[in-house]
């Protein structure tokens, strides 16, 4: 996906990747449904919307850091820029402090990253299992990295 209307087939043998399947994968997500189904759902997802919303809240007070999560009901999956960082570049930083994300670039989601003025973004995720000590944690980090 190029542009809003348009894509483009990748011309070496990338294009069929999204046609390999993830046996891996599928046997992690039924562990994980199991682990979820034995804590009980709704007390997994109000735990972890609860720490999303404490990481939002600390996130949007780091100058040059804006929270880009829109929408009446936000969900576990943080999505932040950093003014003059590339999302890459703060992934690779808080994995060197053991703190585990996913940059996500323009191509994925043209209309929302156009709308929102953005090329990149950084995507964190907390869970039920995380600690209030852990998202402080990828605080601090994230505020140190950006300060640098």
């Amino acid at each position: 996906w190029v542009i809003a209307r348009a894509y483009e087939v990748a011309p070496t043998a990338r294009r069929y990747e999204d046609w390999e399947f993830p046996y891996a994968l599928v046997l992690g997500q039924a562990a994980a449904a199991r682990y979820a189904l034995d804590v009980g759902v709704e007390a997994a997802r109000s735990r972890a919307w609860g720490l999303a919303a404490r990481l939002r809240a600390a996130l949007g007070t780091i100058p040059g850091v804006r929270v880009l999560d829109r929408g009446v009901t936000r969900c576990a999956i943080v999505t932040m820029t950093a003014d003059g960082r590339h999302g890459d570049s703060i992934v690779k930083a808080l994995k060197e402090r053991r703190i585990n994300t996913v940059s996500s670039l323009r191509e994925f989601g043209i209309y929302d990253f156009d709308a929102k003025g953005i090329e990149t973004a950084v995507r964190l995720s907390p869970h039920y299992y995380n600690t209030e000590a852990e998202v402080d944690e990828a605080v601090d980090a994230i505020r140190s990295i950006v300060a640098n």
